[in-house]
């Protein structure tokens, strides 16, 4: 493991220009011929949770303190993932003409997703900051802790996105399939309820959702500023390190077939 990410970290350092230059394309494209650019990073989430504060407040918000900043914990969370590895999966495919004349790290073009994709989480994020003062949730130092569920949801992302693309090359199937488990995957993550009132079978459902557990830790931090317990910060590590080595076996053990199928 740390073998394979020192030579990684090496290759990135050597194809650093190409890096830059691919996240600045794939920002290009996103944002091409819009009025509002990169700020449809922010109004995007911004409409998505008023929409759903209207419609779910009066059903589930009467009962949860803070109710804004509780649903958009979960909004925040859920459309970085989904971004992220909706994105990766397409990453090899849309850049096939490019690996398969030049030889360069078939993952540059997955990393470059994702440096946009957290980009777009990071400016999300400062209006979440700003959702916190005006719904009147205390700022504390806890708030420094979202640094390690962003850490690890990043490297879970990086792996998974890994994962789809790579499948993705061999069965053009997997768009449709991951898209139907990620529409399941956000009425499976508790974005706009809780799950106290769910028998315990349901709620070991919800703490194998590496996605709603990385929710349930940050409005920990966020709404109750406490430091989550060992077992949910080692559970967040289990994720990311088992999505991320499967990631990685996968683009090892297919390396040289991509060439052959894209």
């Amino acid at each position: 493991m740390m073998g394979f990410l020192s030579s990684t970290f090496s290759k990135l350092s050597k194809h650093r220009f190409l890096l830059e230059e691919l996240v600045k394309r794939d920002f290009k494209k996103k944002y091409k011929r819009t009025v509002l650019g990169m700020a449809w990073s922010m109004l995007s989430p911004m409409l998505m949770l008023l929409v759903m504060k209207v419609v779910f407040e009066n059903f589930f918000g009467r009962d949860i303190p803070h109710y804004t900043t509780y649903l958009f914990c979960g909004l925040l969370t859920f459309n970085w993932f989904a971004e992220s590895t909706n994105g990766g999966m397409f990453s090899l495919s849309a850049n096939s003409a490019i690996f398969t004349k030049v030889d360069v790290p078939k993952y540059l073009f997955l990393f470059s997703v994702n440096v946009q994709a957290l980009i777009n989480f990071a400016l999300t994020l400062l209006v979440f900051f700003a959702f916190c003062a005006l719904d009147g949730v205390p700022f504390t130092w806890t708030f420094l802790l979202l640094v390690y569920p962003v850490a690890t949801l990043l490297f879970m992302n990086i792996g998974i996105g890994m994962i789809l693309s790579a499948l993705f090359v061999f069965f053009r199937d997997v768009d449709y399939l991951w898209r139907v488990f990620l529409q399941l995957l956000a009425y499976g993550s508790a974005l706009f309820y809780t799950i106290d009132g769910f028998s315990p079978l349901l709620q070991l459902g919800f703490a194998l959702n590496p996605v709603y557990r990385h929710i349930a830790y940050i409005r920990e931090v966020v709404l109750m500023g406490q430091v989550p317990s060992l077992e949910l910060h080692l559970t967040l590590l289990g994720f990311a390190v088992a999505a991320f080595l499967a990631g990685c076996l996968m683009y090892k053990h297919y390396n040289t077939r991509f060439l052959y199928y894209v």
